[in-house]
């Protein structure tokens, strides 16, 4: 008896096909975007457990200079070899910028040495011919998955932005090469970067003797870390757990698409039911073909969910992997493959949420009475009164909200307070628009106009749940555009404002005396700002010491967030400390505490000023000169800013300076190419942000598309009687595309606030306590307009197209075909 129950129910996809690409469409994409979010996040956690990891084979341990910019020497490599130390090898690492202005990282190895690091090592000349990379003209090579980023074939040439061509490039086929970086020989890398040492020494597996041996003859400044994920996974969390959100929240609108398709679909089934029900067919048999049907969704939403979500994961983990390895220094792998855990977490998610989005539409369509089914479509009547209960239940997420808003703050209860707003807000918007059509019908007195809103308003039976699903995605590209640009122009002011000089030296401490000396007797030279920086550990964590001098100009480049009175003189003469605004929010300080440091500053230190720091993954403290060479004399990092006089060239001076005292080039910095890589890291650190939340845009627009079509054709009779009636086919078009564009305005209207107030959510709770950095919001009317212009664009030809079809065919015909 199952079986031609369940014929009939799914028969009504045949005369709907429409319908099978809507219920597909908003569980299948809102799978995959969480999929390819969570494929992202594990591959890029993995990798750090796995630490550096070159030919498929781990380097636990690296040697690195303390200081920024200074390289391990190359005599002490020797001197490793020499004492036995065989597995270890040198890396050159360097940045290229090619002719389309993408930058890329460069590694230089040394093949000899490397074959001797890789244990148990099997050359296959077929996969990798690292001897090759020592033979003239240096090729290099990357993985297949870094080629097909780029775009490079086997054998191709990489034009750099100078307009010099490296390679030939060789493409590696298999895992050995499946990280974002490209391979050379050390000796290119030294031509396009003159330099002497290693910027670093990577070590294999050791055993406690070479451990105890590699320890002894470590020269001062030099430093042996253990593997990366320790520290790489506490920094990255944040990022992590806002790209799963913004997939949560794509998934959730998903859901919504395709809790409107099933709910339309079982609305549309409802006299078919109605009449099963009077032959006798039980509730029982009824439930159990659809809940068979629901789930055949499940499972082809699943796979097809899983296959998308692993491609659209391999299409984001570049960005992913060039954004983690400027900001954190961090190599993630381009290699995605599929984990049973995304499946198994898909596929909870996709039961929980497709029982929630369908049992009350089941329930309602099995126990309503046979004879109010059997009407067409006689739920549609109840939908105010479901809207009411639906406003109702809104407002147990309003008064969550303001419970979890009276909580102490932090980042998981900002995302649970921004998840709660949306919710009250997507379950209130469709009783609101019901209220405002029926006003609008009463008071209208043209009958032509109090139809349009009274079906705008019975319209909202199949159109309210997608959007609802629309005006969600809406605000969150709101709030995420607002954030971001926010974020942008306070970054961009931030940096105007710190890179007061024109020139940025890292010197060596030995050369810094004699660099200042020499520039101070340069004519083009104004000042030369002196700065000391030391990373020292404490029982919270690692804090950087900074110094700064008491000229007026470094005074005005401090971007200050709050401060005492008298705060510079203080700072020069008193026991007193400025501290960045990470670390006072980390710390809970305000101006005027006294705190305790740790040595050799020690306790008893007065905080007399709170700054902007958005560019320190560390909490800062600023102190003075003069304090600083009572602590660390002639210690750490030193950096020299100059100040050029007007008029005067920077190239000039850089030139010279190069000429004098051969510099690294990474150790010389000019403000312009600072400003520039910062801004290039910063728009690529939220490009993935950005697209997921186009694409999760996209699905909503295409769920109110498609259920917008596939509702305008189940009303092919009453457009037909209209047509029969006198009205023409250019005003029905316009009739029907008009509702959806004053939904779709309506709803807008919505979300424009509610985007704004999740803006302000994202900078005042989640970044405050994800990053430690709060700014001022800024709003931008053009780009708001840009994307409510272009969705609501898309809403007009989809509510007039499908009428336009209609009405191209003959009035009669389509009356006759309806019945």
């Amino acid at each position: 008896m199952l079986r031609p129950v369940a014929n009939a129910l799914w028969g009504h996809y045949r005369r709907h096909p429409l319908q099978i690409v809507l219920v597909w469409l908003g569980l299948t994409l809102g799978i995959a975007l969480l999929v390819g979010v969570m494929g992202v996040n594990q591959q890029a956690k993995e990798s750090y457990r796995k630490g550096e990891q070159l030919f498929s084979n781990p380097f636990p341990y690296r040697i690195r200079h303390a200081q920024i910019g200074m390289n391990v020497p190359q005599g002490f490599y020797i001197q490793m070899r020499r004492a036995g130390l065989k597995t270890c090898a040198p890396l050159i690492e360097h940045r290229i910028v090619t002719e389309k202005q993408r930058d890329f990282q460069l590694l230089g190895i040394d093949p000899v040495a490397m074959f001797g690091a890789i244990k148990n090592a099997v050359i296959d000349e077929n996969k990798i011919k690292l001897l090759t990379l020592m033979r003239p003209p240096y090729p290099i090579m990357l993985g297949e998955q870094l080629a097909s980023y780029i775009g490079i074939k086997n054998g191709d040439m990489l034009t750099l932005d100078s307009g010099r061509q490296i390679g030939p490039m060789k493409v590696i086929s298999d895992n050995r090469m499946n990280d974002s970086r490209m391979v050379a020989d050390i000796a290119l890398l030294r031509e396009l970067k003159p330099s002497s040492g290693f910027n670093s020494v990577v070590c294999g597996e050791m055993s406690r003797k070479q451990l105890m041996k590699l320890t002894h003859i470590l020269p001062p400044g030099l430093t042996l870390e253990r593997k990366q994920s320790a520290k790489l996974e506490p920094l990255t969390n944040a990022f992590h757990l806002n790209l799963f959100a913004m997939g949560m929240l794509a998934f959730v609108v998903g859901l919504f698409i395709f809790y409107q398709a099933m709910s339309l679909s079982l609305a549309q089934r409802q006299p078919l039911v109605g009449i099963l029900r009077q032959l006798g067919v039980t509730g029982t048999q009824l439930a159990g073909a659809l809940i068979g049907e629901l789930c055949l969704w499940v499972i082809l939403g699943l796979i097809g969910g899983n296959i998308i979500g692993l491609l659209l994961a391999q299409q984001l983990l570049p960005s992913v992997a060039a954004s983690l390895n400027d900001l954190y220094n961090a190599n993630v792998s381009l290699q995605v493959h599929w984990n049973w855990q995304w499946g198994a977490a898909s596929l909870a998610i996709a039961i929980f949420g497709c029982a929630f989005a369908c049992t009350w539409p089941l329930v309602r369509l099995i126990k309503s009475p046979p004879a109010r089914l059997a009407t067409h479509l006689s739920l549609v009547r109840f939908s105010g009164r479901e809207f009411a209960w639906q406003a109702l239940f809104s407002c147990v997420f309003i008064l969550g909200a303001f419970a979890v808003y009276k909580l102490p703050h932090g980042q998981l209860a900002g995302f649970a307070l921004i998840a709660f707003i949306l919710i009250a807000s997507g379950l209130m918007m469709p009783y609101l628009l019901w209220l405002l059509f029926n006003l609008l019908g009463n008071i209208s007195r043209r009958a032509r106009m109090r139809w349009f809103f009274f079906d705008a308003a019975a319209s909202l039976s199949y159109r309210g749940i997608a959007a609802m699903a629309f005006m969600l995605a809406l605000a969150s590209n709101i709030g995420m555009e607002t954030m971001v640009g926010s974020f942008r122009n306070t970054t961009e002011n931030w940096l105007e404002q710190r890179l007061a000089a024109d020139i940025y030296i890292r010197p060596s401490m030995n050369m810094a005396p004699r660099i200042s000396k020499w520039l101070q007797e340069q004519p083009d030279v104004d000042q030369v700002w002196w700065s000391w920086q030391k990373q020292t550990p404490s029982d919270s964590g690692t804090i950087q010491v900074m110094s700064i001098g008491q000229t007026v100009g470094e005074k005005k480049a401090l971007s200050l967030k709050e401060e005492s009175l008298n705060y510079w003189q203080k700072l020069h003469h008193t026991r007193a400390v400025m501290v960045s605004e990470s670390m006072a929010l980390k710390h809970h300080w305000k101006t005027g505490d006294i705190i305790n440091l740790p040595a050799p500053m020690n306790e008893g230190w007065h905080v007399v000023g709170i700054y902007y720091d958005y560019g320190n993954p560390y909490g800062q403290v600023l102190i003075s000169q003069k304090k600083w060479q009572r602590f660390w004399p002639h210690s750490g990092q030193v950096g020299l800013a100059i100040h050029l006089k007007n008029g005067a060239k920077a190239e000039l001076l850089l030139a010279k300076l190069g000429e004098q005292f051969r510099l690294q080039p990474e150790r010389v910095r000019n403000t312009a190419a600072l400003m520039k890589q910062a801004m290039v890291v910063f728009d690529r650190t939220f490009v993935v942000t950005s697209t997921l939340g186009h694409l999760t845009l996209f699905i909503a627009i295409c769920g109110l598309f498609f259920a917008t079509i596939a509702g305008e054709m189940s009303r092919q009779r009453q457009f037909s009687l209209l047509r029969c009636m006198g009205m023409t086919g250019i005003e029905l078009t316009l009739l029907g595309g008009g509702q959806l564009l004053v939904i779709g305005l309506m709803t807008a209207l919505m979300a424009l606030p509610l985007g704004l107030l999740l803006a302000q959510l994202l900078i005042d709770v989640v970044l405050k306590y994800s990053f430690g950095w709060t700014m001022q919001i800024q709003y931008f009317p053009y780009d708001y307009l840009l994307t409510l212009s272009t969705a609501l664009l898309v809403l007009l030809v989809a509510g007039a197209w499908p009428v336009w079809r209609l009405v191209r065919r003959s009035a009669i015909l389509s009356l006759r075909e309806s019945f």
